[in-house]
């Protein structure tokens, strides 16, 4: 069992009775300083888990959207040194909100696994999702994570059938991360009621929290899913919100930070009432 700042949250929120918000945005979209005013905007609009997403050229997962900012933060100069930074940098004023780096394994491996993770700890970096690491590569990354007090968060999807999910699970802390769907981010939203069903049969294997993401873009849609699910993963909407306010050349035509702090504030109400839908 681990103690990280993940674990402490989610168990604080279940004593409250209510799901997590859990909140992606690209490092270093559409440049550093922005994107900083960006991290520091959650968790006063009222995320409970920053996803802090590591750009890299070559995504497999992700949808148009967020292609699109892991680009625009290439193109302004993000690296995975920055990114570090960026989590130590909100660390200076917020030493309670969880932050999970989510991305590829590729710029993990060159800047070398033992110094990434020296660096994400030192960072104040809780955890890991690394969508292209099965379990079968888990002495790679996962296992030393853990070691180093890192949660591993590990992905589970419709087509995660009860043969491989003790498999999925075995190395799995902090949370399951339940893709609602098969396909790449910011695709439709899924059946909520396959969503329930799905959420219990993995509770079935495992004690750990399950947050479910993949399609959320609404307070209502959020409110559904966090009826079953004990959190729920907002990605493409807020990476689309801070594109809203960019112009044709990346110019910034209103405050991404606010864009991104009014769309959240919504999705805090939702996930609040989350409960209320369960009792409906």
């Amino acid at each position: 069992m681990t103690d990280t700042r993940i674990d402490r949250r989610m168990a604080k929120l279940k004593a409250e009775g209510r799901p997590a918000l859990v909140t992606y945005f690209m490092g270093g979209d559409p440049d550093y300083a922005t994107s900083l005013s960006i991290m520091k905007a959650l968790p006063k609009a009222g995320a409970d888990i920053i996803e802090l997403g590591m750009p890299f050229s070559d995504p497999m997962a992700d949808g148009p959207a967020i292609q699109a900012a892991g680009l625009r933060a290439l193109k302004g100069g993000q690296t995975l040194v920055k990114t570090l930074a960026m989590a130590a940098d909100f660390r200076k004023g917020d030493d309670d909100t969880p932050i999970v780096l989510m991305g590829y394994y590729n710029p993990i491996y060159n800047h070398g696994v033992e110094r990434f993770l020296a660096d994400a700890k030192a960072a104040g970096v809780d955890g890991l999702i690394v969508v292209d690491l099965p379990p079968e590569m888990d002495e790679e990354l996962c296992i030393p994570a853990l070691k180093a007090g890192i949660n591993f968060i590990r992905l589970a999807t419709p087509t995660t059938d009860d043969k491989r999910l003790p498999k999925v699970l075995q190395n799995t802390s902090g949370f399951v991360y339940y893709v609602s769907m098969t396909g790449i981010t910011g695709s439709a939203l899924a059946d909520t009621a396959k969503v329930g069903e799905a959420v219990r049969r993995i509770k079935a294997h495992t004690m750990l929290p399950v947050c479910v993401g993949f399609g959320v873009k609404t307070a209502e849609q959020a409110r559904l899913i966090g009826a079953s699910a004990d959190g729920v993963v907002v990605g493409t909407a807020i990476v689309n919100a801070v594109a809203s306010v960019l112009g044709p050349k990346g110019e910034k035509v209103a405050d991404p930070a606010e864009a991104v702090a009014t769309l959240v504030g919504g999705l805090a109400q939702g996930v609040r009432q989350a409960r209320l839908a369960a009792a409906e």
